[in-house]
């Protein structure tokens, strides 16, 4: 599916200065581009800074690629965690179907750059943004616009903002399946068929399939979780039958669900939904909306994905990492590093020190170095039997991170290097993100 390439090329024009977090005074009043032509390194850079590792983020993408077309998916990354339209084109050039996102700004920004397939995984209930996307529904029939609902006055709300605009375009919906306890979405299935029939009664909504978000329901991979998972999985498959039975889709669906916890269990219970040619009876395509795939990361997907190296064969990597200098040693056990929550995520686990540059070499930490806690522009660097001189002032640490949704939207734009585990990493792109 398209995306603008020429708008996403002129991303390199960008003038750096100093509102770029971590970039070097050499490089304000360049371009991207030419900035680039210096060849920088890592260490040319400020710190704290965050990173993208070049080849885990290519490793990854055909990793992820390859578990899907062998499972007879289809891929639509949910552009939110990076909100990078490099990376979507990336990802769209690598074959993935569309591009997930979550709300009607997002989208909208995702169309600007020229994304000719959207998948916007919530209700679209503000005016303002209804209005947009029908507007430019109608300005371009080839532009393929699908959100949710899960409730009947979600619906009529959603249909009456639709009539009062000029135009006569017809948005197409996916009736949203959610659980007990869960976050968005109808609670049974009985609710959500009485949601499917409201859409039905609409002049302006397409009922076009059934959508959800299974690790709104668990967060871990134990026996109990993996059972809600599966039967929720389940309940969203039987939604599909029992409307494909009994008539309610007025032309090909779709079955998505999928973030980046669960996913072999999507494709366990749903892929064999898929039937894009309707041979089977009405044309179905299942969608992974898969999110943190790409740059996946050292802590929370970490241990929940199922593509890592103890359950896969085709294991993903985390291609982010903050780097942090030690700016004090006021204990001989402690470090406090300049990256702080301003730098880095922490809503699902602090970041994990992996090794320390000292004085140009790489140094290992204690099996036992643990950051314990975040400050705005500080982190406490815990070490264990260590003395000042193991990690002196002016060292530089690198942090594993966990979640990169919230590591993303602390940076404008992220350097990429060619290989984050050299000796001297070297900046081969620059990233910019739109949040």
């Amino acid at each position: 599916m398209a995306i603008d390439e020429k708008a996403v090329g002129t991303l390199a024009d960008r003038v750096l200065g100093p509102e770029h977090k971590g970039l070097p005074p050499a490089a304000w009043g360049r371009t991207v581009r030419d900035f680039l032509t210096t060849a920088p390194h890592l260490d040319d850079f400020q710190t704290p800074l965050l990173t993208l590792d070049r080849s885990v983020l290519d490793a990854n993408s055909a990793a992820m690629g390859a578990w899907a077309a062998d499972a007879g998916v289809r891929l639509a990354p949910h552009g939110k965690t990076t909100m990078a339209p490099k990376l979507w084109a990336e990802q769209l050039a690598a074959g993935c179907w569309g591009i997930t996102l979550a709300t009607g700004w997002q989208a909208q920004l995702a169309r600007s750059f020229g994304v000719g397939r959207i998948v916007l995984a919530n209700a679209l209930v503000d005016p303002v943004g209804l209005a947009w996307a029908a507007a430019e529904s109608e300005r371009d029939p080839d532009f393929d616009f699908v959100c949710w609902v899960d409730g009947v006055e979600t619906v009529e709300l959603m249909d009456r903002h639709l009539r009062s605009t000029s135009g006569a375009a017809r948005l197409r919906v996916l009736v949203e399946l959610g659980g007990p306890r869960g976050r968005t979405g109808a609670r049974r299935v009985e609710d959500a068929h009485a949601v499917a029939e409201a859409v039905l009664r609409s002049e302006r909504l397409i009922l076009t399939g059934v959508g959800g978000y299974e690790a709104a329901l668990a967060d871990d991979r134990g026996p109990e979780s993996l059972a809600t998972v599966r039967y929720y999985l389940n309940e969203l498959a039987r939604l599909h039958r029992e409307l494909a039975d009994r008539g309610r889709y007025p032309g090909a669906a779709i079955v998505t669900a999928g973030g980046s916890a669960y996913q072999d269990l999507v494709v366990e219970h749903l892929a064999g939904l898929a039937d894009e040619h309707g041979v089977r009876g009405i044309p179905t395509t299942v969608v992974l909306r898969c999110g943190a795939y790409l740059v996946h990361d050292d802590g929370f997907y970490a241990d929940i994905s199922p593509m890592t190296p103890a359950r896969s064969e085709h294991p993903l990597r985390s291609a982010m990492h903050a780097w942090a200098r030690t700016v004090s040693r006021p204990e001989p056990e402690l470090a406090l590093l300049d990256a702080g929550k301003r730098d880095v995520p922490y809503d699902k686990g602090l970041p994990v020190p992996q090794y320390a540059v000292v004085r140009g070499v790489p140094v290992p930490l204690g099996a036992d170095a643990v950051v314990s806690a975040l400050n705005d522009q500080h982190a406490f660097l815990r070490l264990p039997g260590a003395s000042a001189s193991d990690l002196p002032v002016g060292s530089v640490v690198r942090l594993g991170l966990s979640h990169p949704c919230t590591a993303f939207d602390k940076w404008r734009l992220i350097p990429v290097v060619d290989d984050a585990s050299s000796t001297r990493p070297r900046v081969v792109d620059l990233v910019e993100t739109f949040f």
